[in-house]
């Protein structure tokens, strides 16, 4: 049911020249509402111009959660997951999670769209298996506690979403 309703989802919002409506789509949980507005959004949507997309500024009242989700997944070139227990925790989350992997590997040639920001440490055994395969997969960024590491995590986050 669902991989109907995204492939309907998707052929609404084929966009043939290419183009994504977003940079990115941000995908967190609303306990870490505060690191994504107040430091995310001014980092990279006033410092480094680029269009993000997140769920309670840029989703259309009226449309279904879920619909409105593979809808900015699908319009956005990356989706940046905010990891925290909290997003582990969160059903809706983990569906963003699970439906952009979706959005990798079928109508992106499995190429990697997801790009993993740690907001906290979280050990391994901490991690269900379809998120630590990712991790063990691809790079991921912590984020950091120190005003050197930030200046380091900003730029790459900066340098990762301007590709």
């Amino acid at each position: 049911m669902v991989k109907n309703k995204y492939q309907v989802q998707i052929k609404e919002n084929y966009n043939n020249d290419g183009q994504y409506e977003y940079d990115a789509f941000v995908s967190y949980d609303n306990n870490d509402r505060f690191f994504v507005h107040d430091k995310l959004l001014t980092c990279l949507e006033r410092e480094a111009e680029l269009k993000l997309c997140i769920h309670n500024r840029d989703f259309l009242p009226g449309n279904d959660i879920a619909g409105n989700i593979t809808s900015a997944i699908h319009n956005s070139r990356k989706v940046v997951i905010v990891m925290s227990h909290n997003y582990l925790d969160s059903y809706w989350c983990m569906f963003e999670y699970n439906m952009a992997k979706v959005e990798s590997i079928y109508s992106r040639n499995k190429e990697n769209i997801l790009f993993l920001v740690f907001l906290e440490k979280m050990s391994p055994k901490d991690l269900p298996l379809i998120v630590l395969e990712l991790v063990q997969s691809s790079s991921y960024i912590e984020y950091p506690n120190d005003e050197f590491g930030d200046t380091v995590f900003w730029n790459k986050l900066k340098e990762v979403l301007s590709q």
